[in-house]
């Protein structure tokens, strides 16, 4: 009999390109639950590089990790400048 081994998955081992990242936050944003959509954040920002994004946004890493873990709740200013950080922005469109 063999050993079956299992992973935990991981989104940002796929946000290789911009495209991905932009639709996988489009559809995370669609999820009634906010919670979905800033995990989905923190998986960007992790796939683009930690570091990275904290120097771009001025924040320590340390400071987002915490603002992006599950079960946080990040000031709207951390959002947009994470966002801005990643390449990406929110738009708005009029709905009937």
């Amino acid at each position: 009999m063999s050993k079956v081994t299992v992973r935990d998955f991981d989104p940002a081992n796929y946000l290789d390109n911009d495209e991905m990242i932009v639709e996988y936050l489009k559809a995370t944003a669609e999820d009634p639950d906010p919670e979905v959509f800033l995990e989905a954040l923190g998986d960007v920002a992790r796939a683009k590089g930690m570091a990275e994004i904290a120097k771009k946004t001025g924040l320590g890493r340390e400071s987002l990790y915490k603002a992006l873990r599950p079960g946080a709740h990040p000031r709207y200013e951390t959002i947009k400048a994470v966002l801005k950080a990643v390449g990406v922005e929110i738009t708005f469109k009029q709905v009937s």
